[in-house]
C-alpha cells in the first residue's frame, strides 16, 4: 500500500501538539495568576522570548530586531534570550533593561566561547548558556554564518559552568539521558528543543517532556521548552507536561518585523492572556499547580 513518509520534525511536532486536547473544570475555579519565579526572580509569565541571532533592523527602524524584542521583554517582565552575536552587540541588549540570557554557539574557537561567556557575565547577563544542537551539520561539524563549530565534551561544558556564578542554560536537550547528564554537569536549566527541526524525525519536545521531568525529579534544574510554541494553549500543554516555562520562536517573527517592540508585546500578551484563560477554565490558580489532569491525547 502506497503511503507518504514525513520526516520534517516541525510537522511531526505540530501534529503531536494538536493531538492533545483540554478538558474543562469551572466550578470553584478563579482567575489564574500567570506569574512565575525563576532563579530567585519573579516574572509576570512563563512565556519567554527565543534566542534569535543576528537580527538586523526591520522596515528602516533604528533599532535591531534583537533590541526591539528585548525592549518588549522588559516591558512585559519576562525572561529574555539572545543567541549568536559579537560582543559589541550585547551591551545594547543589556541597555534595554531586560533580564537576558545569552546563548553562545559551540564555536570551534574555544577561546571565543569562553570570552563571550565572560563578557556576558561582566556586562550584566541574567544567565549564560550554549545551544549544543548546533554542534553537528550534514557535512560533519556545523558552520553557522561562516563560523565552524566544535564537538563539546562533558569536561568542556563542566568547565564553562564552573567558570561562572550565573545560572547556566543548555539548549537543545532532547533525551532523558542528556537531561540527566546536564544536571550532573551542574546546569541550572535545560531547553528541550530540536531547534526548528534540525534532526529528521526528531521527537516532539512535548512528547518527551514527561519522561525528562521524571528523570530530573529531585534535581534543581529548570525545564524550558520550545519548537512550535505559538499560543497560550501551546504554553499550557507544555507546563502540564512538565515544563517550567515555554519559549515562542518563529511565531513571534511576523509581529516583530511589522510592529517592533510594540508588536512583540502585543503578541506575547495575547499568548499569556490565552494561557490565563485556559488555566482559569481548568481549575489551576497558579502556574506551579498545573499538571496533566486536564489533558487528553487523541
Amino acid at each position: 500500500m502506497a503511503y507518504n513518509r514525513v520526516s520534517d520534525a516541525n510537522e511531526i511536532t505540530a501534529r503531536y501538539m494538536d493531538s492533545i486536547l483540554i478538558k474543562e473544570r469551572l466550578i470553584d475555579s478563579v482567575v489564574a495568576d500567570t506569574s512565575v519565579e525563576l532563579f530567585g526572580t519573579k516574572f509576570a509569565s512563563p512565556v519567554m522570548t527565543p534566542a534569535f541571532s543576528h537580527l538586523k533592523e526591520f522596515n528602516g527602524r533604528s533599532l535591531t530586531g534583537l533590541e526591539e524584542y528585548s525592549i518588549a521583554a522588559k516591558e512585559l517582565n519576562i525572561l529574555n534570550f539572545v543567541g549568536m552575536m559579537e560582543n559589541d552587540m550585547f551591551p545594547r541588549i543589556i541597555a534595554t533593561g531586560a533580564k537576558t540570557v545569552r546563548i553562545v554557539k559551540p564555536y570551534g574557537d574555544n577561546a571565543k566561547v569562553r570570552d563571550q561567556m565572560k563578557f556576558a557575565e561582566d556586562a550584566g547577563a541574567f544567565g549564560i548558556g550554549m545551544d549544543i544542537d548546533h554542534i553537528f551539520g550534514s557535512d560533519g561539524l556545523d558552520v553557522v554564518i561562516g563560523e565552524k563549530m566544535a564537538e563539546q565534551t562533558s569536561d568542556m561544558i563542566r568547565s564553562y559552568i564552573e567558570s561562572t556564578s550565573l545560572p547556566f542554560f543548555i539548549k537543545g536537550v532532547l533525551s532523558e539521558a542528556e537531561a540527566v547528564k546536564c544536571a550532573d554537569l551542574g546546569a541550572k536549566c535545560i531547553i528541550v528543543s530540536h531547534h526548528h527541526g534540525r534532526l529528521p524525525y526528531a521527537v516532539p519536545p512535548m512528547m518527551i517532556l514527561p519522561s525528562i521531568r521524571k528523570a530530573l525529579e529531585g534535581r534543581d534544574v529548570k525545564i524550558i521548552v520550545d519548537c512550535g510554541i505559538a499560543s497560550g494553549a501551546d504554553v499550557y500543554k507544555s507546563l502540564a507536561l512538565g515544563a517550567d516555562a515555554a519559549s515562542v520562536g518563529r511565531s513571534m517573527l511576523p509581529s516583530l518585523e511589522e510592529g517592533g517592540a510594540e508588536g512583540v508585546s502585543k503578541f506575547i500578551k495575547g499568548v499569556n492572556d490565552e494561557l490565563r484563560f485556559i488555566m482559569s477554565c481548568t481549575g489551576f490558580a497558579g502556574v506551579d499547580q498545573i499538571d496533566d489532569s486536564c489533558l487528553i491525547k487523541t
